[in-house]
């Protein structure tokens, strides 16, 4: 069975010998999954552009820290490594800004810190907060994957067929009528539904990739798919307005 790369093998070159495929990798990734962890910050009181500095200044110390380089990539999902990351950031900038109020020395976040990986793993945060950042996550990946889809369908010269299909994926805007669609679309009811039947197998197999570059092992695929699933479905989610 093919194994991607993992956002952590990716975070191990980038940061140890600088390769530049995998810096530019995660940078995307930075990009992609900027929203939950500025979610995060928000949900912790700070203001907007102060999550949104505090964001930017987490991703910039993960992606300088060569240390994170030597973390154990088989600690588990990608996911919980980055809130366990972020948990602790926003620990150290808290005693940053006291010590500034203070007037004494600045604090500054440690690598030894960064090298704490049972600190990292196992975040002590209300089970409301973790959720709720599992929950962006979930939005996160399931948008990913519909841009993945998406850019099949405009590569093929399909734009038009792919604005048709999407209603019909689960969470959407109302679903028109098949007959409706197919007309609308120059092919016959029937064309229609091996269309969106087609188009549901490639999101799911978009998801399934996305999810496996978050996880450390192929065992882990299928148990972060029902988890993040289930987490949209216990809120009705919309993930196309959400």
């Amino acid at each position: 069975m093919y194994f991607p790369s993992t956002h952590w093998s990716l975070l191990a070159r980038a940061t140890l010998d600088g390769h530049t495929e995998a810096r530019s990798a995660l940078e995307e990734l930075c990009r992609r999954y900027w929203l939950p962890l500025r979610n995060f910050i928000r949900a912790r009181g700070y203001s907007e552009s102060e999550a949104e500095d505090l964001t930017q200044g987490f991703l910039l110390h993960l992606l300088e820290h060569s240390a994170l380089g030597r973390l154990d990539q088989s600690r588990g999902k990608f996911r919980s490594f980055l809130l366990g990351a972020l948990a602790n950031f926003l620990s150290h900038e808290r005693e940053r800004r006291l010590a500034q109020k203070r007037g004494g020395e600045q604090a500054h976040v440690s690598v030894e810190v960064l090298e704490d990986q049972e600190g990292l793993a196992s975040p002590r945060l209300p089970e409301n907060e973790e959720v709720e950042f599992d929950r962006t996550w979930a939005l996160t990946v399931l948008r990913a994957s519909l841009e993945r889809v998406e850019r099949a369908y405009v590569e093929a010269g399909q734009d038009g067929l792919f604005a048709i299909l999407r209603s019909f994926l689960p969470g959407g805007t109302p679903m028109p009528s098949y007959e409706k669609a197919a007309e609308e679309a120059g092919l016959s009811v029937a064309a229609l539904n091996s269309q969106v039947h087609r188009m549901r197998s490639q999101l799911r197999e978009a998801v399934r990739a996305e999810v496996a570059s978050t996880v450390s092992a192929p065992h882990e695929i299928d148990e972060e798919i029902t988890y993040l699933y289930r987490l949209l479905m216990d809120r009705g989610t919309d993930f196309q307005n959400s």
